[in-house]
């Protein structure tokens, strides 16, 4: 008995010494790396995209809960919206989205990938799907990005206050904040991409080169260009690992690229046009090399005609656009030439070291060694490189209109970057900071690109009405989902007394959960009318499609000033 009892005590000292030591241990780490700092630098980084939502609301009057999302005219929003919101409901949504009928071969997604939106998905299963839940989310994303930044980063006092600024000047972040958009998902990751990948560099550890690859790989299942930003572990590991990393790096590169062609193959409807223009491609093939050579120069030359016209007008009559090329531009401009100063200091050092001379440590008043200059070159090269990678994506695959918004994410994360750079006179961060002030804020004239959708009353009251009236009237079919019994077309637009008037789709919010749009053409509808495979059909009111449909027997659903849903069948 007596014999146990030391043991025993024995072994409550040393859980005792262990639990000090590692307390002791812990306030010793606390207080050497000044983690008590860093956590204020968070928190007052947490808050600046909730501050920023909250002035740039008060500055017309209203709040961050009088955000509403059927006052947007961005139509993609409504896709976004009630996809979420039928996933949360029943794992996908019960009916076909699509345009001109499209579906997806497998399950009912829309052009775009489903991963894209993962993080609203997560919310609305945890928390409910209501016009508020995306604003909310995106708030808190973009919250977090800046925590995690700073922690990862831990930034000095003037690269946080040159951030700060920058961030705020950058008024697309709280546009896409307060909207159902994921351009403010792909900001947050992105941010947190880079500043776990300086955080790798600093001390290089495995987890932390998996979560990079990670990172990267659902990025790039998100949007496919973002598998630019996974050349950066690529070549963390090969640098690491040599052949070993490079052999891996091709498995996870081929791995996520056969990923993303099968979301694509089978989750995704056909759009009214290609997504990506694989022309230039393709000339190779049908013309042979030299020609296809040619065929491309000539496609970026006129290309960028049109995108240096587009900038112009972006400067002199504030086309959005043209706004977001000459920001992405600057941007560009300012990370190459950043890039080129770096890699010539880098290369002095280098000389300077086999030469044995003692001018070194001149060159370097604000970095610690010559490898933390090459580390840093690395993160600006490669977002400089990506920066012009997408530029020739944008002028050879996109659409410049619609291209332009992917641009966002690029100068969101560079907003991080830039702001770490060694500056003298602030001359990197006025040029932006200039940039930015002019135009997305002094040429930020557009309602329909700049404003948030606040609620009005009429809006509302109708959106409401029809909520509650197409909760009766409009019943899923559970058999064999999805299908096209619980689908709704919105026709686009039609003509009423000689002028095009577009559908009131706004109203489609209203539709009960689980429900499929598919959103059509007036002159598919037109053509297919006969055919038509959706029991529901949204058109304009007083137009010649609802015409047909009075003549046809079709009966009517639900009504409002402008615009009517009517049962085929």
């Amino acid at each position: 008995m007596y014999s146990s009892e030391p043991e025993v005590f024995g072994i409550g000292i040393r859980i005792l010494d262990l639990e000090g030591f590692g307390m002791e241990k812990f306030c010793d780490w606390w207080k050497q790396d000044k983690r008590y700092i860093t956590l204020l630098q968070s928190v007052l980084l947490g808050v600046l995209p909730v501050l920023c939502c909250l002035v740039y609301c008060a500055m017309q009057g209203r709040s961050i809960g009088e955000v509403y999302l059927p006052g947007s005219e961005w139509n993609d929003e409504l896709f976004y919206y009630k996809q979420v919101e039928s996933i949360v409901q029943f794992g996908y949504p019960q009916g076909y989205y699509g345009f001109n009928e499209s579906h997806a071969l497998k399950l009912s997604f829309a052009a775009w990938s489903p991963v894209l939106v993962f993080p609203w998905i997560i919310w609305g299963l945890l928390f409910g799907w209501n016009l508020m839940s995306p604003v909310i989310c995106n708030i808190l994303l973009m919250t977090l990005a800046c925590v995690l930044f700073v922690w990862l980063v831990r930034p000095s006092w003037k690269q946080q206050g040159i951030l700060t600024l920058l961030f705020c000047l950058y008024t697309p972040f709280v546009r896409y904040m307060l909207s159902v958009m994921p351009e403010v998902i792909c900001f947050s990751i992105l941010i947190i991409f880079y500043a776990l990948a300086i955080n790798y560099q600093r001390r290089e550890k495995g987890y932390k080169l998996v979560l990079l690859f990670v990172i990267s790989g659902v990025m790039t299942l998100m949007r496919p260009y973002c598998l630019l930003f996974m050349l950066l572990p690529i070549f963390f590991w090969i640098r690491k690992s040599k052949w070993k990393g490079a052999l891996g790096s091709v498995v996870v590169f081929g791995v996520v690229l056969g990923v993303y062609a099968a979301i694509k193959h089978y989750f995704g409807a056909e759009y009214f046009a290609p997504l990506f223009f694989t022309d230039w491609v393709q000339a190779f093939f049908d013309s042979g090399i030299l020609e296809g050579i040619r065929y491309t120069l000539g496609k970026l030359y006129y290309m960028g005609l049109d995108f240096i016209s587009h900038t112009r007008q972006g400067f002199t009559y504030g086309l959005a656009s043209g706004a977001f090329f000459a920001g992405f531009l600057v941007c560009m401009l300012v990370l190459l030439g950043q890039s080129l100063v770096d890699f010539i200091k880098l290369r002095r050092l280098d000389a300077m070291q086999v030469a044995g001379t003692g001018a070194k440590k001149r060159l370097l008043p604000k970095r610690d060694t010559d490898k933390s200059l090459a580390d840093w070159l690395i993160i600006e090269a490669h977002l400089a490189l990506s920066f012009v990678a997408m530029l020739f994506a944008l002028l050879l695959m996109y659409k410049l209109t619609e291209g332009s918004k992917h641009l966002l994410t690029f100068m969101a994360v560079a907003v991080f970057i830039i702001a770490l750079m060694d500056t003298k006179f602030f001359k990197k961060a006025v040029l932006v900071g200039v940039t930015f002030a002019y135009f997305y804020t002094v040429m930020a004239v557009e309602p329909y690109d700049y404003q948030v959708p606040f609620a009005e009353n009429s809006r509302v009251a109708a959106v409401e009405q029809w909520h509650q009236e197409l909760r009766d009237k409009l019943v899923l079919v559970e058999d064999d989902v999805p299908n096209y019994d619980n689908v709704v077309i919105w026709t686009f637009s039609d003509t009423v007394d000689g002028k095009s008037v577009n559908t009131a789709w706004q109203l489609l919010y209203a539709l009960p959960e689980g429900f499929g749009i598919s959103c059509c053409m007036a002159d598919y509808v037109n053509e297919n009318f006969e055919a038509l495979q959706s029991k529901y059909l949204c058109v304009v009111r007083g137009g010649g499609i609802e015409e047909r449909c009075k003549q046809a027997g079709y009966v009517k659903v639900i009504e409002s000033e402008d615009t009517v849903i009517y049962q085929r069948y």
